[in-house]
């Protein structure tokens, strides 16, 4: 819909329509591949294999020190006027100041996320789709990287939190 005239111009000459994003791969074999070819998944991923999948991760906005760092809030009964503030930031007289790095009430998610080391369930040719074993980055319907992965160790026992 809004691309210049510069991408026009590359769509064209390489003949495929345009599409909403262009990017570059590293890929071993660039000799059996011209301008325009298309890479399909079947083509480059089998089943078992490990991936790393990279995308934005879902934002949330603003959001206070419990959802963002986990804390644990104040006594929610007695008389506490604290429930999910953060409590002391630091120190008195001495330093007199917030140490750089302090956790803190922020924007959370909306950032660059990889997640290594994901086994590859299903590869489905005709629909061109990759099934795969765990957290995906970012919303449905969203842009992702798949990479295959350079260190395919053993993966994480099911169930297992990182």
């Amino acid at each position: 819909k809004n691309v210049s005239r510069a991408m026009e111009g590359h769509f064209k000459k390489a003949g495929v329509p345009p599409t909403r994003l262009v990017r570059e791969f590293k890929y071993s074999t660039v000799a059996d591949l011209k301008v325009g070819d298309q890479l399909l998944v079947g083509s480059v991923f089998k089943e078992n294999d490990r991936v790393n999948v990279s995308g934005v991760s879902k934002g949330h906005g603003f959001t206070g020190v419990v959802k963002r760092h986990g804390f644990r809030g104040g006594r929610a009964t007695h008389g506490s006027m604290f429930h999910r503030a953060p409590g002391s930031i630091g120190a008195s007289s001495f330093p007199s100041r917030v140490f750089p790095g302090a956790r803190m009430p922020g924007r959370m998610g909306n950032r660059q996320v990889t997640v290594r080391n994901l086994e590859v369930v299903q590869v489905d040719r005709e629909k061109n789709l990759l099934v795969v074993r765990g957290a995906v980055p970012g919303p449905r319907k969203a842009v992702v990287v798949i990479r295959k992965s350079k260190t395919a160790g053993t993966p994480a026992p099911r169930g297992a939190t990182s």
